[in-house]
């Protein structure tokens, strides 16, 4: 044999180890055992060998990530339902760096006198619609927004445009952040998201449907496809492969939907479950290994992103009253949760124990949510009564900022930036207004 033979021969070997380490590592920490335990001994790989959290997962992702830009470079439909005219440029979807690490909630239990300063931030109106503003999501690269409303509409903002009104010459001019206005439902839109890969905003709604809007034709005001389902569309998620999208409905299951035929699956163990309420919200992880749901009855459960299968349900999360949003942290370990028991709350994915506990903001009537911002070092939420905006300390659960909302009346959505230091309020009073931190 020689050298170059013997040289591929390792490297090759090193890689058949390192990927056998990652399965194995895989299906021990979903407590897949006997699984872990059968590959292992096949494989000879240690059993309590030691990889970082949902590694294969992250490699996975990215693989079919590369996997869908390359193809479209190429110039071959990535699917059925997206053409290589629906890119954008291919700075589209890239995800730049987060600003910092995910902040380990393990590390610190009692914390109390060690809260950060949330910085300060500006804030502006950029728009309003013609009824109550209900809902609104960044795009994964942080570059563009969407809202949806009572009216129907949904207005598309360029993040850039609108941080130029924040500038001192801008605040005069005539710049106008909106680049796109979709109509096409027929009653108020709940949710909506944004495609992973491609230039496809969807949206849930009242009218029972899922319509799917290409935001990079200039003139193209209407859905281009339409999911017909059966109960109002409350909620909605794309898998992080962009093939698949959730829907959380008045129904009490989630309904997954495969985008290119339009198939609907339901989990095949909802009896063993006992849900029954309908679904406020549902959020996929960042790998989509998992995906989490908030009920009317109060509960949240983790579903299994594979088989479908709820994993863990943490039944009276927040009492008898409404759980109204769920978010996994980034390293998927962790759940944030809100509800209308006037608490928001973290709990431990693994356990389902309660981790931190969020107090001093009053919420019982707007289905209002519990965000991160970008470094999840800190938790933000709204307080009714106040009309103001409530921060604390992610890791000390202290409460660190009370802002007023500058809207008339409290705001009913917030929705943080996943790449920067800036997020959105909707409000009652129909407006959308921008918050960016100050240097």
């Amino acid at each position: 044999m020689d050298n170059n033979n013997l040289e591929q021969t390792l490297q090759e070997g090193k890689l058949y180890r390192y990927v056998n380490n990652l399965i194995v590592a895989h299906l021990r920490d979903n407590n897949l055992t006997q699984a872990a335990s059968a590959v292992a001994s096949a494989t000879m790989t240690p059993l309590n060998i030691e990889t970082s959290p949902n590694k294969l997962l992250e490699l996975v992702a990215k693989g079919l990530a590369v996997e869908k830009d390359e193809t479209l470079r190429g110039g071959v439909p990535s699917s059925t339902l997206f053409d290589s005219n629906t890119s954008l440029p291919a700075a589209y979807g890239s995800i730049p760096p987060s600003r910092a690490a995910s902040v380990d909630f393990s590390a610190a239990h009692d914390t109390k006198g060690s809260s950060k300063s949330f910085p300060k931030h500006e804030t502006r109106h950029v728009s309003e619609h013609k009824n109550v503003a209900r809902c609104a999501r960044f795009s994964p690269d942080g570059r563009f927004l969407a809202s949806g409303s009572a009216d129907t509409s949904i207005k598309l903002f360029e993040v850039a445009k609108i941080k130029q009104m924040l500038l001192p010459e801008g605040r005069d001019g005539p710049v106008r952040p909106v680049v796109r206005t979709f109509y096409d439902h027929l009653q108020p839109i709940n949710d909506v998201d944004f495609h992973p890969h491609n230039t496809i905003l969807i949206s849930g709604a009242k009218d029972h449907t899922i319509k799917f809007f290409d935001f990079s034709k200039t003139v193209a005001k209407r859905a281009f496809r339409v999911i017909q389902d059966t109960h109002n569309v409350r909620s909605v998620s794309f898998h992080p492969s962009g093939d698949f999208l959730l829907a959380g409905t008045d129904h009490h299951v989630p309904h997954l939907y495969d985008i290119n035929t339009f198939q609907c699956y339901l989990s095949a163990n909802v009896q063993e479950i006992g849900a029954t309420s309908a679904i406020n919200q549902v959020r996929y992880s960042c790998t989509g290994g998992m995906y989490v749901t908030a009920s009317k009855d109060g509960a949240i459960r983790i579903w299994d992103g594979v088989n479908s299968n709820v994993v863990r349900s943490i039944l009276s999360a927040h009492g008898s009253a409404e759980a109204t949003s769920a978010n996994f942290t980034k390293d998927q370990r962790y759940v944030l949760s809100c509800g209308k028991d006037s608490s928001v709350k973290l709990w431990e994915v693994g356990t389902g124990r309660l981790v931190k506990h969020y107090l001093g903001a009053t919420h019982t009537q707007l289905r209002c949510q519990a965000i991160f911002n970008d470094t999840e070092e800190f938790v933000l939420c709204i307080d009714e009564p106040s009309n103001e905006i409530v921060i604390w300390d992610a890791v000390s659960a202290e409460k660190v900022a009370r802002w007023p909302s500058n809207h008339v009346g409290a705001p009913r959505w917030l929705e943080h930036s996943p790449t920067e230091p800036a997020f959105v309020s909707c409000g009652t009073d129909r407006s959308i207004r921008f918050w960016k931190e100050t240097p």
